[in-house]
């Protein structure tokens, strides 16, 4: 699979600030790339530098294997973008909105007719915005970054500020436009759900630098799983364990055992001793430990 885009120790700072350090993006064709990372991070940044908004102080960066900024009118021709919120005007409908944006793109009614089809908003062109729903202004807005079938969607937080059933909206949109209409999204978040609900390769950032790239795959074999016991009097249970055989850690009131530790006969051997156990379950770390635990290794 090539890579849409693709930079090589990408950097850019404000003032003196590093706001992105040495950056080396892998975006293969037809993913849905997950740019994430806490506010502040670097990303809109990133964003900024691939759209040739921005320049970098050093490192090169190449989209459909153009450099920018050499190729940035023959690269750009290809790229749909949608930062933030949508400049829409309320007082206008849906296909009026679209319609200005694409006489300037010498498109005509049908790619504007297809874009309202491709968001799912083909029976609202005639109602006014100002009626819409967050979500749909949100899909409106990527209407207008469709307009020109471009190969790439580069996306500044697209869900932020939705409400759950617009977030689901954009979502499931964003989900089938490799398969459905051969566009590789790369999107930005500082939401770790993006991945599990929507990327098919994530890139995590800290601090402008990148603290993990890869597949969701391969991030998920980094979830260790444990057994997590929650008994009364802790200490004295991790000792009476400790001496069938079954070591223990304390983590705050609770035991952490190892996830192929034997929970019934952990179970039954506490309940005999005359020990109360109130919980006891498998559990996998979440995306938020993983990348706690990659942003606090960056910054040793």
């Amino acid at each position: 699979m090539s890579d849409v885009i693709h930079t090589v120790q990408l950097s850019r700072a404000f003032g003196g600030q590093t706001v992105v350090r040495s950056l080396d993006l892998s975006v293969p064709k037809g993913s849905v790339y997950a740019f994430l990372g806490p506010n502040g991070a670097g990303k809109s940044t990133t964003i900024r530098l691939l759209l040739g908004l921005l320049r970098p102080d050093s490192g090169s960066i190449s989209l459909f294997g153009l450099p920018l900024p050499a190729e940035r009118m023959a690269v750009l021709a290809r790229v749909g973008s949608l930062v933030e919120m949508p400049s829409l005007y309320p007082h206008l409908t849906a296909t009026e909105n679209l319609a200005m944006p694409a006489r300037l793109l010498h498109r005509g009614v049908a790619d504007l007719t297809r874009a309202l089809a491709t968001v799912g908003l083909s029976g609202v062109g005639k109602k006014l915005v100002r009626d819409f729903s967050l979500g749909m202004k949100q899909r409106l807005g990527l209407a207008l970054a469709l307009l020109a079938r471009p190969e790439l969607l580069i996306l500044d937080e697209p869900t932020n500020g939705l409400d759950p059933a617009g977030i689901h909206e954009v979502r499931q949109l964003l989900r089938m436009m490799p398969s459905e209409h051969g566009v590789t999204v790369f999107l930005s978040s500082h939401l770790l759900s993006e991945v599990d609900q929507l990327a098919t390769h994530v890139g995590m950032l800290s601090q402008g630098a990148m603290v993990f790239q890869g597949t969701v795959a391969t991030l998920a074999e980094r979830r260790r799983t444990r057994l997590r016991l929650i008994v009364e009097r802790p200490a004295d249970a991790a000792t009476l364990l400790a001496a069938r055989g079954w070591p223990v850690e304390r983590q705050g009131d609770a035991l952490i055992a190892a996830a192929d530790a034997p929970a019934a006969a952990i179970n039954r051997t506490l309940v005999e001793a005359g020990y109360d156990v109130h919980a006891l379950v498998h559990e996998t770390d979440s995306l938020e430990h993983i990348f706690l635990g990659m942003t606090q290794a960056e910054a040793r």
